[in-house]
């Protein structure tokens, strides 16, 4: 059984929604998803790194442990591996793996997690994460010519091979691996997510108002 801890990593500064995080989704801050997920799949390791201190400051008002992210590493270019790795290296206590939940993923199915886990310790993952099948007919575009990428004119959706695509829900991955640099292990596992929250990873208004219908609709 692996010592998990949930990371839910919130900078500040998007400026294509900006405050994203603490933005009101149906009564609640989008960060409040992620955490209220963690502590009903009965999880107490919840750690939030952010360089914002309103969301550090919502997050102790919930009983959540906090990392102040060091604005360096809060910036457009940075990638969130650097966040997680100083978040992890702040704590006192030692975890064999990390579960990350992106706030602008706020809509997951109930038993995800518990199943991503079941996997991840069943076939000693080094890393898992969750991805949907895309069932578009994709395409490049050179010199003004649509050249098909993924299928042959005239052929049926149904018909094309299986692409699939990370959909953020979430991750685990070992905590070994960050010492070499990565998230995603050797051995890593792609759990298919076949759900409409898979669709929503909230970036623009137009995805926020579209996690407001599918709210709405899927209550």
């Amino acid at each position: 059984m692996n010592n998990f801890l949930v990371l839910i990593p919130a900078r500040a500064g998007s400026q294509r929604l900006p405050d994203k995080n603490l933005r009101n989704l149906e009564g609640k801050p989008l960060i409040g998803y992620s955490i209220e997920y963690a502590k009903e799949n009965d999880f107490e390791d919840i750690v939030i790194t952010s360089n914002d201190p309103r969301v550090l400051d919502y997050a102790v008002k919930r009983r959540v442990q906090t990392v102040e992210r060091p604005d360096a590493l809060a910036g457009d270019e940075e990638p969130v591996f650097t966040a997680i790795q100083h978040a992890v290296s702040q704590l006192q206590k030692q975890y064999d793996a990390v579960i990350l939940l992106q706030p602008t993923n706020p809509l997951r199915p109930k038993g995800l997690l518990k199943e991503a886990i079941a996997i991840f310790e069943q076939e000693a993952c080094d890393s898992l994460m969750t991805v949907s099948r895309n069932e578009h007919k994709l395409g490049t575009i050179s010199n003004n010519r649509f050249t098909p990428y993924n299928y042959k004119m005239g052929q049926r959706s149904q018909d094309l091979e299986p692409l699939y695509y990370e959909n953020g829900l979430l991750y685990i991955f070992k905590t070994e691996l960050l010492k070499e640099g990565k998230l995603l292990g050797e051995k890593n596992y792609p759990l298919i997510v076949d759900h409409p929250f898979a669709e929503i990873d909230i970036d623009t208004e137009a995805d926020f108002k579209k996690a407001e219908l599918y709210m709405k609709y899927f209550k």
